[in-house]
């Protein structure tokens, strides 16, 4: 990548100017960030840069307030020796509601302190009450590890801090079971651990005074609606052995955070937003790629790829001294954008510094991530390429700057990564790189969106059947339910679903209450897709490399599929599904591999519907099945495809929800859409849709599915259908319904805009389209999409209710539609993510 000069545009009102140019830092020391991208973009052609827009963030002040007189002269001592002299005026609030028994919700910056806000009253409760214990949740390892740590060095001797996880061996959990007074764990270990086996864990249960929800804006979609539940049973065995636990919450990014907590633990939270911490100023620059010369399929011109930018800006900026986080998107990325940053700095003669780049993904083995993070929190690495693993990670002090290779699918996620880098109080840089697809592509060209709108709601729905019925039977496994109990798990939903788990042959009525009826305890998975990970084995040694998801692996660990791990390249050749095992072994061809797959999509029962005229809007309940049906090897670095074999994999049932809209034939005449255009127009604005949805609901486009077809047979007529990639639904295919003008004119807008001639990867092409990107018809799109949103703008101009309505008063269409029957599909996938269990 050559070095450009960055586009000073002006930065939205309220904020400070961006300064120009600078002068060099100390020898030795990191450029602050404005001049850290004008080092890395000097000397390239106007022409040629990619920077789209570049942001000022203001420096803030700190504000305090003095201890509280509870505060133990002890505990302020050692804060004191850690360099806390004088608390910040947000963690006194939130500490003294926690100690006047209020739930409590911490919602500020990253790098606020939060942790001193819930370990100030903790703390101090253990120290009045010798037999009071705290346990700590956080939703990843690598956060817990680091909490862990950080609680250690102010906790008298008798707290002993221990965690209780996946990866504490076996003979340790007793010793945390019978001698920790602050228990670090994680959801999973709580709903799978701690809750089924509470008679062994009842002397601190009894004991329990606060539970720690740390970074409680994770627990979204269907995850975040399971461990609302196993909140909700934690509080009631709670109460069984006498105790009510204070819940302290914390979260950086949150909207709405006393909802969204009050959902979360099922009782009021109250919520302190007003952040009293200092923070530095930072350089938020937007970026985007250029288009090459090269094509992809059907002959898209294709950009210049994020993770090869990311990769040269991570050299760039390690060859400067900045430490620096670049946060990628999946796991090959990591390694891949590692390497390739360690090539450069090969090539420009600094293997010293080469050696001080690597990867962190989960997947690793935890004596793996052990070093990698040791490492990282002393500095021995300087450049260190990520998944979201290290987002909500261990506090790393001193981090100068952050590169987003790609949105990483909600505005609380970006600025969770973002406020990685600036926690050194020395200006910052954090550069997001826009990826071929089109919500980066919106966002790189439309700053308000990332700058000037709150975070996103976070969207949860505790009443799906698919996590009330297994989380009812959890609970009934632990203790029978009783008609109180109800209330706390959703009211009438619950009661109406223990009536349908009785039928079930699930529990069994007895006067005393529910019981559960199944053999041992129920096997539930709070992560929402119930497959187990797959296993990675080296074939010709038996060594374990690693694992991944169950709902990823038919699309990444297929017979024949490239593996990445540490650096190293494998390839699959076998993949048992039924004992969820791959074997591999070590190749680095010249060629990745992208899964092909079949759908099939059937409405259920729409609930709602919105009727505009020509169009109409639904939301429901639709059955899915999805078949990886074959791959393709594509050359490395051009994406060209060099050959498709197929696949002999089962195919996979889902029941979830969906938003839809049907177009009846003066809708497509309209449109000015033939029948040979239609299908490729309905396709390309439904791969636009979903790449956009995420700008409106907390998920990620691998978090949906889609299917078009100029004739739906249970639609009678031309639809576009998106739906949540998980049992039940998650939420988001309803919050599409309820914010589908904003949805659609972002949507066409994106596809409008990009300069592309007949759609590329930035607008219409999606990297899991099941049918190869075709057909696809950039224009008939726009034309598409132009009609709904006229028809949207009608009914609202003519004051026309937008509420529900009852799919039975909808009229049919005047004609009967032609007879066209083409289908095309886009596949939810996996989100990468830091398991915990």
């Amino acid at each position: 990548m050559t070095a450009l000069h960055p586009v000073r545009s002006a930065p939205p009102p309220g904020t400070d100017p961006l300064p120009q140019g600078g002068s060099p830092s100390p020898a030795g020391a990191p450029l602050p960030g404005a001049d850290l991208l004008d080092a890395v973009l000097s000397g390239t052609p106007e022409e040629e840069q990619p920077v789209t827009h570049v942001h000022r963030m203001p420096v803030r002040d700190s504000r305090t307030l003095p201890w509280p007189a509870w505060v133990s002269p002890e505990l302020r001592a050692r804060l004191e020796a850690q360099g806390v002299s004088a608390p910040w005026r947000h963690q006194v609030e939130a500490a003294q509601l926690a100690r006047d028994g209020s739930h409590v919700v911490v919602a500020t910056g990253t790098a606020s302190g939060k942790s001193l806000a819930y370990q100030v009253p903790a703390l101090t409760r253990l120290a009045e009450d010798p037999r009071a214990c705290v346990l700590y949740l956080a939703p990843t390892k690598a956060l817990a590890r680091d909490q862990l740590a950080s609680v250690a060095g102010l906790a008298d001797p008798s707290v002993r801090p221990a965690a209780y996880d996946g990866d504490t061996p076996m003979e340790e959990r007793e010793w945390v079971r019978r001698h920790s007074r602050w228990i670090v764990t994680n959801p999973d270990m709580l709903h799978r651990g701690v809750l089924p086996a509470h008679q062994k864990w009842s002397s601190t249960l009894r004991r329990l005074a606060y539970v720690v929800v740390d970074e409680c804006h994770a627990y979204r979609g269907v995850f975040g609606s399971h461990v609302g539940h196993v909140l909700r049973r934690l509080r009631r065995i709670c109460r069984r052995y006498g105790a009510e636990p204070v819940f302290l919450l914390a979260s950086a990014t949150v909207a709405e955070p006393a909802a969204a907590a009050t959902r979360l633990v099922g009782a009021p939270v109250v919520a302190v937003t007003e952040d009293g911490s200092p923070r530095p100023g930072a350089t938020f620059a937007l970026w985007e790629p250029p288009l090459t010369e090269r094509t992809g399929e059907h002959g898209a011109p294709l950009r210049r790829s994020a993770a090869a930018d990311a990769a040269t800006l991570l050299a760039d900026l390690v060859e400067r001294g900045a430490r620096t986080l670049a946060f990628v998107r999946s796991r090959r990325s990591a390694e891949s954008v590692a390497e390739q940053a360690r090539h450069v700095l090969r090539d420009r003669g600094r293997a010293d510094l080469a050696r001080r780049v690597d990867s962190y993904r989960g997947g690793y083995l935890p004596e793996e991530r052990r070093e990698l993070e040791r490492a990282l929190s002393a500095g021995d690495l300087l450049g260190v390429a990520t998944t979201n693993a290290l987002e909500l990670g261990i506090d790393i002090a001193g981090l100068d700057a952050v590169v987003l290779a790609g949105y990483p699918g909600t505005l609380a996620s970006l600025w969770q990564q973002a406020g990685r880098a600036g926690r050194a109080q020395r200006e910052s840089l954090v550069v997001f790189v826009a990826r071929d697809d089109p919500l980066d592509h919106y966002l790189a060209h439309h700053p308000r969106a990332v700058f000037g709108r709150p975070v996103e709601a976070t969207v949860t729905d505790p009443t799906n059947p698919y996590v009330l019925g297994p989380q009812l039977c959890c609970a009934a496994a632990e203790l029978p339910l009783v008609p109180e109990d109800l209330a706390d798990f959703g009211g009438a939903a619950a009661e109406a679903r223990v009536e349908e788990l009785v039928a079930e042959g699930a529990l069994r009525r007895r006067p005393t209450g529910w019981y559960w009826a199944g053999r041992g305890r129920p096997d539930v998975d709070i992560r929402g897709s119930g497959l187990a990970p797959v296993t990675i084995i080296e074939g010709d040694t038996g060594r374990l490399l690693g694992t991944v998801d169950g709902d990823a692996a038919h699309a990444t660990v297929h017979t024949g599929a490239v593996y990445v791990h540490r650096g190293e390249t494998y390839v699959v050749d076998e993949f048992d599904v039924d004992e969820a095992v791959a074997v591999v072994h070590p190749e680095s061809p010249e060629w990745t591999t992208v899964a092909r797959d079949v759908t099939d999509l059937a409405v259920v029962a729409p609930d709602r519907s919105r009727s505009l005229g020509t169009v109409t809007a639904h939301t429901g309940v639709v059955d899915v099945t999805n078949q990886v049906v074959a791959y393709q090897r594509r050359r490395l670095g051009t994406g060209e495809v060099l050959a498709e074999f197929p696949l002999d994999l089962p195919a996979r049932q889902l029941r979830t929800r969906a938003v839809w809209l049907t177009l009846d034939e003066r809708a497509v005449g309209r449109a000015e859409v033939d029948d040979a255009e239609l299908p490729g127009s309905l396709h390309a604005a439904e791969h636009a849709a979903i790449g956009i949805l995420p700008l409106l609901a907390t998920c990620d486009r691998w978090d949906l599915g889609g299917v078009s077809t100029a004739l739906h047979p249970d639609t009678g007529a031309a639809t576009i259908v998106v739906y949540d990639g998980h049992p039940g639904g998650a939420g988001f295919a309803e919050r599409g319904f309820a914010e589908l003008r904003r949805w659609l004119q972002a949507t066409r807008a994106t596809v409008a805009s990009c300069e592309c001639e007949s759609g590329c990867p930035s607008c219409v092409q999606s990297p899991k389209c099941g049918n190869g990107n075709e057909p696809l018809d950039k224009a008939g799109a726009v034309r598409v999409l132009d009609v709904v949103l006229d028809e949207l703008a009608t009914a609202e101009a003519a004051g026309e209710d937008p509420a529900d309505q009852d799919p039975a008063d909808q009229d049919p269409a005047d004609e009967d539609p032609a007879d066209r029957t083409d289908t095309a599909q886009e596949q939810p996938g996996p989100v990468e993510d830091d398991l915990v269990f």
